[in-house]
């Protein structure tokens, strides 16, 4: 049988791998080979299961939308990630990856961020266990999103302020990586996509996978089946899609439906759509789908989701791609605003922007009366409220 989970050498079909310079070998072996030991262990489990259970509140909804199912035509779950601690799924990953750093006896966390989300959901967890934690974001998004960075202030965290690049996502993870050069003693950098070297994208994709685990289950119960028909995600790095997918990768009865940033549109240069535009190439330790130009320097990406601009895909997504067992569309920053506040004012539910991009991937599907169908509401849109306001007028429910 077919399988699209990761091979032992660390690959999703041609995807994936470790390239990474040598100053970076030693912490990454170190990880790769503690990691699945770690994780696997009883009492990690435990603790893990504990923290998610009564720290993070879950498990998380699977919500009917009577709304959205009666304009669709179908039956259309939302995953509610927008209801865990911090706002998003992020925090999943993040208990996951400290609880391990610490049980490597590392005692100082590093962190990216784009939208905030993952930065604030480190920051909290290192505040918990009592870690020391830094925290890189570019420039314009320290700019954008403003309530996250101050929330990681509060928590205790430093926010370093990237300026090199486009200011984004990727050059915070660029300097995150160089500093992580630098300290590889006591210090672990906490990925929060599932992109950079392996055993990263494996690791995050596990950690999130408690998000199809449960859909099976609450599947389960309201449906009396545990697999959906459709499966639809936004994806930036894509841990929130892998976590969604996990445990359906290998189910060929369910459609896997990825929603990338189409920013203003594919053909405008102003994009973020790497599945759409990229080829393959190496990013940040791994070989994946890349936007880049013929001398194969980055492409800058650009989306009105500070989640969603990074010019790279997570390994398993773009072997998904490739292999053709997930459909991918450009969603553009009109139609994710459009899909924000359609949701916004049918549910009373405001997501982050991030999601908004899969709901969005709803208006170009046609589903069958008896389809059910799985949306993960990645986050909620507190931290976009300022770029929501700013085109309230613009978008009224239909």
């Amino acid at each position: 049988m077919k399988s699209f989970q990761i091979n032992e050498n660390g690959y999703y079909g041609n995807f994936g791998g470790t390239y990474i310079p040598e100053i970076l070998h030693q912490n990454v072996e170190e990880l790769r080979k503690s990691y699945k030991t770690i994780i696997n262990d009883e009492s990690f489990k435990k603790e893990f299961s504990r923290l998610l259970r009564d720290y993070v509140g879950r498990p998380s909804p699977l919500y009917l939308s009577e709304k959205l199912s009666k304009k669709h035509g179908c039956k259309i779950y939302l995953k509610r990630e927008d209801l865990n601690h911090t706002g998003a799924h992020k925090i999943n990953n993040a208990i996951g990856q400290v609880l391990l750093a610490r049980r490597m006896g590392k005692k100082r966390i590093l962190a990216e961020t784009g939208a905030g989300q993952h930065g604030v959901a480190t920051a909290t967890v290192c505040a918990l266990m009592g870690m020391e934690c830094v925290v890189y974001m570019g420039k314009t998004d320290v700019e954008r999103q403003k309530a996250n960075v101050k929330k990681i202030k509060m928590l205790g965290a430093e926010v370093i302020s990237v300026t090199s690049g486009n200011m984004t996502l990727k050059d915070a993870t660029n300097e995150a990586l160089r500093e992580w050069c630098n300290n590889p003693t006591d210090t672990y950098y906490v990925i929060g996509s599932t992109v950079g070297p392996h055993p990263y994208p494996d690791m995050v994709a596990r950690l999130q996978s408690v998000i199809s685990e449960e859909i099976k289950r609450q599947l389960t119960e309201q449906e009396g089946r545990d697999y959906p028909d459709y499966l639809i995600a936004c994806i930036g790095g894509g841990s929130n899609a892998a976590g969604s997918i996990y445990h359906y990768l290998d189910d060929e009865r369910v459609k896997i439906v990825l929603a990338e940033a189409g920013g203003y549109g594919i053909e405008t240069g102003k994009t973020a759509a790497t599945i759409h535009l990229g080829k393959t190439g190496i990013i940040h330790g791994f070989k994946t789908l890349v936007m880049q130009d013929d001398n194969g320097q980055i492409i800058e990406p650009y989306s009105i989701s500070a989640g969603l601009d990074y010019p790279g895909i997570g390994p398993m997504h773009a072997n998904l791609a490739e292999k053709k067992r997930a459909t991918v569309f450009a969603i553009n920053d009109n139609e994710a605003l459009k899909a924000a506040f359609e949701l916004t004012r049918t549910e009373g539910i405001i997501p982050a922007l991030e999601s908004a991009h899969a709901l969005g991937a709803l208006n170009k599907m046609d589903f069958k009366p008896d389809d059910i169908v799985v949306l993960t509401v990645s986050g909620r849109g507190d931290k976009d409220l300022e770029t929501y306001m700013k085109y309230s007028q613009d978008y009224t429910a239909e």
